[in-house]
């Protein structure tokens, strides 16, 4: 099954908002087994959608179109899909309803353009808005299918989980499998080296690496006649990379990220953790926060940005700031010390760096170390980062998080 993406509108293409959508929607279909051989953008232009439309419609299997469901004049995709395929619209009581009832909801009097969203095409699946006022269409014609879209994300995903995947799983005999396994540390192409004989081995079950900041994913999708046999095919290509990739693996659950990773650690092994931060300000208690039932586990965060708040709330002495600056594995190593003594922590993590945007004569941007007090023990990290201010801080706080889970695992192995 082949499928074409076309999002709408003109703010894309002027570059004021990114097309998170067309990532989005390619990585779901990959994993439903559809195939997705182009992607458009096209502005709020009816001609230009229409001739787009078409071309995808005849080679396609399935075109989805994004955006362009609202109710003002240049929200054309509706009214453009149904002229080409010759479909009328009818008014849809239910969407109707939904749309009236959002408005005053809000203290809104639905206008009369508002009422342009209540009209769907003939005979077209409505996908009923749980989260806005633009319903989405499933049209069947000639073989192929339109499905419309509305554009805001938070809109479009759940619209999709709901209907869409169901949709096109009704349509296939197959069933589509996929495990995730994820890595921190190892980096995506030292990773791919470590798995190329298996990539270039592939058939079913397949491999896909995914970069993420700091972590990589490995993607195991297998295709069978039943889950059961699936899963059986993607057992023993799981078995084996895991074993390769060893202890940089932290999850083998798609859902999980790293921060819920090092929270479950924590309270599998009754610890509590306390983080000292300078260049990240903070951004390293924040993901740990951002965990539900991380207060079982997580005692406090000291953001010491200044030499002399890291000497008042950490300890920190004044002689080692002067001698290896802030930056250094002696700064950091002290912060760890410090912070697991003020917070009466079991475990403490400490990062300090230089984030930029510039480099120094005694930094250079991205210098970044990081210290991890567990017991008795202490364990300092040196790295060099790449990138702007933003991703240097975002990924000092991913190495923290996985220093603290290296570390923990070490102790309890």
């Amino acid at each position: 099954m082949t499928a074409e993406l076309i999002s709408v509108g003109t703010e894309i293409l002027l570059g004021n908002i990114v097309n998170t959508n067309a990532a989005y929607l390619s990585e779901e279909l990959a994993l439903l087994g559809v195939n997705v051989y182009c992607q458009t953008t096209v502005g709020d232009n009816d001609k230009r959608l229409m001739k787009f439309f078409k071309e995808a419609f005849k080679r396609s299997d399935i075109v989805i179109l994004g955006g362009g469901l609202g109710p003002t004049e240049d929200d054309l995709t509706k009214e453009t899909v149904c002229k080409a395929l010759e479909i009328g619209l009818v008014e849809d009581e239910k969407a109707k309803s939904n749309m009236e009832s959002i408005l005053t909801g809000l203290g809104y009097v639905p206008s009369e353009n508002n009422y342009k969203q209540a009209m769907v095409p003939e005979d077209a699946i409505v996908m009923y808005n749980n989260n806005g006022t633009a319903p989405g269409m499933i049209i069947e014609k000639n073989g192929h299918t339109a499905i419309l879209l509305p554009g805001p994300p938070n809109e479009m995903i759940p619209m999709f989980k709901e209907y869409v995947v169901p949709y096109i799983k009704s349509k296939t005999t197959e069933v589509l499998h996929s495990v995730t396994i994820k890595e921190c540390g190892i980096g995506e192409s030292l990773l791919e080296t470590m798995l190329l004989d298996l990539i270039d081995g592939q058939t079913n079950p397949t491999i896909a690496t995914y970069a993420k900041t700091g972590c990589s994913e490995v993607r195991i999708t297998a295709k069978a006649s039943s889950l059961k046999e699936a899963k059986e095919l993607i057992k023993p290509l799981k078995k084996e990379i895991i074993k390769r990739l060893g202890d940089a693996v932290y999850t083998t659950k798609a859902e999980e990220n790293l921060e819920e990773a090092v929270v479950k650690l924590l309270k599998k092994h009754g610890l509590t953790l306390a983080t000292a931060e300078s260049c990240t300000g903070g951004l390293v208690a924040s993901k740990i926060v951002n965990v539900p039932g991380a207060s079982e586990v997580f005692e406090n965060g000291f953001v010491t940005y200044s030499n002399k708040a890291k000497h008042k709330m950490l300890n920190v002495s004044k002689n080692t700031l002067q001698e290896y600056t802030a930056v250094s594995k002696e700064t950091a190593k002290e912060m760890a010390i410090g912070c697991k003594k003020a917070a009466k922590s079991d475990v403490a993590v400490a990062v300090t760096g230089y984030a930029g945007p510039d480099d120094t004569p005694k930094e250079p941007k991205g210098l970044v170390y990081i210290a991890c007090a567990i017991k008795e023990k202490i364990v300092v990290k040196e790295f060099k980062l790449n990138g702007n201010r933003d991703k240097i801080r975002e990924n000092a706080a991913i190495r923290a998080l996985n220093l603290v889970r290296c570390e923990i695992s070490a102790e309890y192995k």
